[in-house]
């Protein structure tokens, strides 16, 4: 009876998730994101949450989705507040916000430690979830704001895993940049040519990170 007592407690005492994955969009609206292509984020992302494939995936895991507009030091904002999918409507619902959403900032920086800390901070009032991911899209290197390597050091400290969308024109410097210095250890990089393959992007980075058969 003892034993019994004392395995009940133990297993009462383990997480009880409410989903498997808490993931926070950031998407980048800094000065070097001009208004098409700022539209093309938005409506690759609004797209990416109508995707058969996605939503059978989101509401598989319970997943829940807050969205983020980050640019300068000072400019972090969120969008979609934490949203819990449990249905193939609340994908739609979700959708349809994300394509309402209004640009936060233009004539801006790019201060991706910044948006790091602020994706840290909101991932601290999400529901409780088996993982969570950062997911950091951009088009430039860092030219405000703080230190990159801590704000990412901080994420592994919390079990954070950071993903990213590279956006590039030429190259590969934005994608060596976020392997080297942004993402997680456990984390990865999608390189999207030019602003017109980020639907697609986005579309193949929210599937592997919320699929329980990618992981």
């Amino acid at each position: 009876m003892r034993f019994l007592a004392l395995l009940f407690f133990a297993t009462a005492c383990l997480p009880a998730w409410a989903c498997d994955v808490a993931l926070v969009l950031a998407i980048d609206v800094s000065n070097s994101i001009d208004s098409a292509e700022y539209r093309l984020q938005v409506d690759g992302m609004a797209d990416a949450l109508r995707d058969p494939e996605i939503v059978d995936a989101l509401v598989k895991g319970d997943v829940a989705i807050a969205v983020m507009q980050w640019s300068g030091a000072d400019e972090q904002q969120v969008s979609i507040p934490w949203t819990r999918v449990r249905t193939a409507f609340d994908a739609q619902m979700l959708s349809e916000d994300a394509r309402a959403i209004s640009r936060a900032y233009t004539l801006s920086g790019t201060a991706p430690a910044e948006a790091i800390y602020s994706a840290l901070a909101l991932l601290r009032s999400a529901p409780p979830c088996a993982r969570q991911v950062i997911d950091i899209s951009g088009d430039g290197t860092p030219n405000a704001g703080s230190n990159v390597n801590l704000a990412r050091q901080a994420a592994v400290r919390a079990g954070v895993t950071i993903n990213a969308i590279a956006i590039e024109f030429l190259g590969l410097t934005i994608s060596s940049y976020y392997k080297t210095t942004v993402i997680t250890p456990q984390g990865f990089v999608i390189t999207a040519r030019r602003h017109d393959a980020y639907p697609q992007a986005i579309r193949a980075k929210i599937l592997r990170e919320v699929s329980r058969v990618l992981g």
